[in-house]
């Protein structure tokens, strides 16, 4: 990691600067280190470090280990699981409740992202297409008014990002994963609050069906997802 430039919050600069070096793996899974060491490292001082490591550890990105520093978790099968579990009972509802709040700003983001996926779709780009994947996410999320859930979500999606797997190429092509965020787009266009949702609980659970064949080497149709809680949300026959 490089030495950080006071442009913006250097807090925010720090937390951004560890979750890449996370998600990257420049920090690799399993990892040990001090919050002296990555502040000399961006250098900046302990105390915006030790905080953004704090954000990192409430999305189980990382670990402190008393008195040895932090540990940089890897994510398991059963994370994922928990994930997409989360995801369906978070985002399909706040997707309804978009619907009608997104202002003229935020209608302008959502096609501006869904434009971006489809031109980096045509040209082979998997990295910029899931880049404004996730803008088109947020917009809808940070659009139901509760900005800690938007939060949480993008924390949840940093986690998959760690463990370094996408469907893309491996289960369905970039084309596919556009053609599922054009149907929740046009339901977002036409008013229609519970199509929306339920276009956005399909797309979630398509995508934790196949991740979570590919990554366990099972059937994608083996591969249930349950939102009932006594179930733990998911489970694979």
């Amino acid at each position: 990691m490089k030495p950080l430039q006071a442009i913006t919050s250097v807090n925010a600069q720090v937390l951004s600067a560890l979750r890449a070096a996370v998600i990257s793996g420049e920090l690799a899974p399993g990892t040990l280190h001090s919050v002296q060491t990555l502040a000399t490292q961006l250098g900046v001082s302990r105390t915006p470090v030790r905080e953004a490591l704090i954000k990192l550890a409430q999305q189980g990105m990382v670990r402190f280990e008393r008195n040895r520093g932090v540990r940089v978790l890897l994510t398991s099968l059963h994370d994922l699981e928990e994930v997409f579990g989360l995801r369906l009972l978070l985002e399909p509802p706040a997707v309804g409740r978009a619907v009608a709040r997104l202002d003229a700003a935020q209608r302008r983001e959502l096609h501006r992202a869904f434009a971006h996926m489809e031109k980096a779709a045509r040209a082979d780009d998997e990295f910029t297409m899931f880049e404004h994947d996730r803008r088109f996410h947020r917009v809808l999320l940070d659009a139901s008014g509760n900005a800690r859930l938007a939060g949480f979500v993008d924390g949840l999606r940093d986690m998959v990002l760690r463990r370094g797997v996408s469907t893309a190429r491996g289960s369905r092509s970039l084309d596919d994963i556009v053609a599922e965020h054009r149907a929740i787009l046009d339901l977002v266009e036409a008013g229609d609050a519970v199509g929306a949702a339920e276009a956005m609980r399909a797309h979630i659970r398509h995508t934790a069906e196949l991740l979570i064949a590919q990554e366990s080497g099972a059937d994608p149709g083996s591969v249930d997802v349950d939102l009932a809680w006594t179930d733990g949300v998911m489970r694979t026959n």
